[in-house]
């Protein structure tokens, strides 16, 4: 009876760890950040209102918005202002552009005035003066600076 009750236990202890790296491995992979989630989360603000400053959920600047987008989308907290966001993230080319990659407008690197949220095609989801809309990131109104990458997102 010894030996069985040491058998039990030796199994439910294997078990148990077998599980619970099993389970570790799964919450790991599931808080890996996705581009699906980040798009889910800059989708459903399209519509929403520009106001200067604003850092959402109701209203929005344009850094307002992307910081809010990958807060809520992939759990990864960026600076808050366009020009300190692209200071603080690894260049990428237009050519190069990733879904989810910040891109960037102003005078120059030193004086960035506008970021959105780079969707493939060449469109970007942003917050300006018309609310939170998708664009062309090559739009006539916007002098393009750069780009940026701020993680490596799943799918």
């Amino acid at each position: 009876m010894k030996v069985h009750k040491q058998i039990v236990l030796v199994l439910v202890a294997f078990f148990t760890l077998l599980t619970a790296g099993f389970t570790t491995a799964q919450a790991a992979k599931a808080d890996d950040p996705s581009y699906s989630t980040l798009y889910s989360v800059a989708k459903q603000n399209l519509g929403k209102p520009y106001v200067w400053g604003a850092t959402g959920p109701s209203s929005f600047d344009c850094s307002g918005f992307t910081s809010y987008v990958y807060k809520k989308g992939a759990g990864v907290s960026i600076p808050r202002t366009a020009q300190a966001q692209y200071n603080a993230e690894k260049k990428v080319s237009y050519s190069n552009l990733e879904k989810g990659d910040l891109v960037f407008f102003g005078g120059s690197a030193v004086s960035i005035s506008h970021v959105g949220l780079y969707v493939g095609n060449g469109k970007m989801i942003d917050a300006q003066n018309r609310g939170v809309i998708t664009e062309n990131v090559k739009a006539p109104w916007w002098h393009y600076v750069g780009g940026v990458h701020v993680t490596d997102l799943d799918d």
